[in-house]
């Protein structure tokens, strides 16, 4: 069980840092800029559909959403964008001792 968490934690962790050297990409549309944006903003901003407050359910809506979000918007982005994203995200992640472990 928690193996199959740290696999998931690692995904969810290379997954956003592709998306964000796909937003610094120049051949990465407007339109996905704009929506992970808008993604992020939602996720820190205090005003949500189920408050923080509530101790499990206020951070599983950014969590679900954020799960549906990212590989969504991955979705879209041409394939060169997407090629030289996940290669600068390997470079950057493999940097750090603790996610080269399995």
């Amino acid at each position: 069980m928690l193996t199959r968490l740290r696999r998931i934690a690692r995904l969810a962790g290379s997954e956003i840092t592709v998306l964000w050297f796909a937003c610094r990409h120049p051949a990465t549309p407007a339109a996905v800029k704009l929506a992970a944006l808008l993604l992020g903003l939602y996720v820190i901003s205090p005003i949500d559909l189920i408050p923080d407050a509530i101790p499990v359910l206020g951070w599983l809506d950014d969590a679900t959403l954020l799960g549906f979000g990212i590989p969504a918007l991955l979705r879209f982005l041409p394939a060169e964008a997407l090629a030289d994203s996940r290669i600068a995200s390997e470079r950057l992640l493999s940097r750090f001792a603790f996610w080269r472990r399995a």
